[in-house]
């Protein structure tokens, strides 16, 4: 990764203890891929309905190689969570592809608290440090095919 190139995460603050568990993941593991801090950078949003809009904005401009989603739906006793969940997953995928810039959906969609503490540094692992990883990916993917990340 080139010293200059910037990410950005984007974090849903409702369930925001699992969503710190997901940014800690995902910054370790840019640092441990040679990114520094001063390479990423971090806002907080709402909820994870919010996420692709800022997703999209940041991703339109030169500033950021990539954008990293991340947040939490856990299903409820409403329709709530199928209407978050999919919204949010169609958004920053139609951000990707109108930007052709990597927008990673890193939001854990869980059936209950018991596998979101799981799936944010727990027994199955963590998230963030998943979405990381298939950012830079992708930003190695998008060069080697010649369009895309900047």
């Amino acid at each position: 990764m080139a010293a200059s190139e910037r990410f950005l995460i984007v974090a849903a603050q409702f369930t925001q203890a699992i969503s710190e568990a997901l940014v800690d993941g995902a910054m370790e593991t840019l640092l441990a891929a040679g990114i520094g801090k001063d390479q990423v950078e971090l806002v907080w949003v709402p909820g994870c309905f919010e996420l692709p809009v800022v997703a999209a904005k940041a991703a339109r401009t030169d500033h950021y190689a990539a954008v990293i989603c991340l947040g939490c739906v856990v299903r409820g006793e409403t329709a709530h969570f199928d209407y978050v969940a999919s919204q949010a997953a169609e958004g920053i995928m139609r951000a990707s592809l109108e930007t052709e810039k990597p927008i990673i959906f890193g939001v854990l969609t869980t059936e209950n608290m018991q596998q979101a503490l799981a799936r944010s540094g727990g027994a199955k692992g963590n998230k963030g440090q998943e979405s990381a990883e298939a950012a830079l990916t992708m930003l190695k993917v998008l060069r080697q095919v010649g369009e895309g990340a900047r």
